[in-house]
């Protein structure tokens, strides 16, 4: 029986960063004898056990055969005489399959430190082209590693556009999708998730909402940058550094849906886009399950984007409507972060990543010169209902007008 640590934590500690968890990898062992031991067993499609002190993941050495689509249509084989290198060859990236010894030896059989050097991903072996969700991973390690150079290969690409022509991808399932995805959205570079399941067509599958935008112009005056698909790239780039907060960086995703699917007859122009996002943005999280604190601020963010950045043009009505509109009363917090996904929308420009955005600060001021009201004022008058309500607007406009004049 011999223990190896193998996976993320080795990679992590060969690029110099703290190991968030430790996985292990039991050769020469069975279930029956690491139960004995007092390991609790977790897994049941494969043995998977928790060591009995400090609860980290200890897996028998297994090899795994393609039995049907999907990423579940697996068959698993752990036995004492799986080797551990059998068990690094069934795993998706060089950069994963190495491993360490207990006295601190690596043991590399797939060459995943040079490609640690050379900043490669890379797959280990041919059956990478048979789990779907390798290609998820893949992208959120390019997301993870982009601030270090990391690219996919080309042999690898290749691999990964063959797994989307022959369908493999449609068979993902909704919740791992929105899993890779939420991990893809947390990392320092999120832009590069999507780019390279662009680059292997499998945006087109799996989000063919935010494929749609690529291609499709806007007015060179605004966005010199011209290509919807790359200003919304831009966009979450700036949320990016804006925010660590996943759910503003998934509404900055998800503003410019709508100009997908403007009609051609007004292009470069896209009246009415923003209701066009709402429809489409439904229509994304339904799909692949997204939570509903998420789907509710990019609904938002996609309704009301366009009148954050015209604030300084519009009437006090309107700006009460829109804040109305966004329950900004009752979610100062969520207002908050729609502003910040609108910050990021108009730095997400060509030419214009370090402009100002006072526009926010007006609907700032609007929001506090309302909070400001006493609304006892009215109550002493005897108002109620209809009466209440009218009144109480009134003065919330007569503040807006005057809070940020």
């Amino acid at each position: 029986m011999n223990i190896y640590l193998v996976g993320g934590a080795v990679r992590d500690k060969l690029l110099g960063l703290e190991p968030t968890e430790r996985d292990w990898v039991v050769v020469g062992s069975t279930a029956e004898e690491m139960i004995r031991l007092g390991y609790q067993q977790v897994g049941k499609d494969f043995p998977v056990f928790l060591h009995p002190e400090s609860h980290e993941e200890y897996a028998l050495a297994r090899t795994e055969r393609k039995t049907a689509a999907g990423y579940t249509g697996f068959t698993v084989h752990a036995s004492p005489d799986v080797t551990l290198e059998e068990d690094l060859q069934r795993r998706d990236l060089t950069i994963n399959a190495i491993a360490e010894d207990q006295d601190g030896n690596i043991i590399d059989p797939f060459n995943g430190q040079q490609d640690i050097e050379a900043r490669r991903l890379c797959h280990v072996s041919d059956a990478f082209i048979e789990d779907p969700v390798r290609i998820l991973r893949l992208a959120r390690f390019a997301a993870r590693f982009a601030k270090w150079g990391f690219h996919v290969t080309h042999d690898t690409n290749r691999i990964m556009r063959e797994m989307v022509n022959n369908g493999e991808v449609d068979a993902l399932v909704a919740e791992r999708v929105w899993t890779e995805t939420d991990k893809a959205l947390a990392t320092d570079r999120p832009s590069r998730f999507f780019k390279v399941l662009r680059g292997c067509g499998a945006l087109a599958r799996i989000y063919p909402e935010i494929d749609a935008l690529f291609g499709v112009p806007q007015p060179e005056k605004y966005h010199a940058e011209i290509d919807t698909g790359v200003h919304v790239m831009m966009a979450l780039e700036q949320a990016s550094l804006l925010t660590r907060d996943r759910q503003v960086r998934f509404a900055t995703l998800m503003h410019d849906l709508g100009k997908g699917n403007t009609p051609e007859d007004i292009l470069p122009g896209h009246r009415g886009h923003e209701q066009r996002s709402v429809e489409l943005v439904k229509q994304l999280c339904k799909r692949i399950k997204v939570p509903k604190e998420y789907r509710d601020l990019g609904i938002l963010t996609a309704r009301y984007h366009t009148h954050c950045h015209r604030a300084a043009e519009l009437k006090a009505s309107t700006i009460l409507k829109a804040l109305e509109g966004m329950d900004a009363f009752r979610r100062p917090e969520r207002f908050e972060q729609f502003l910040i996904a609108c910050f990021a929308d108009a730095r997400g420009r060509k030419g214009h990543e370090q402009d100002d955005y006072p526009q926010a600060d007006i609907f700032r001021q609007a929001l506090a010169a309302c909070q400001a009201i006493d609304n006892q004022v009215f109550v002493d008058k005897g108002l109620q209902g209809g009466e209440f309500a009218e009144a109480l607007r009134q003065e919330r406009i007569r503040c807006i007008k005057s809070g940020i004049a």
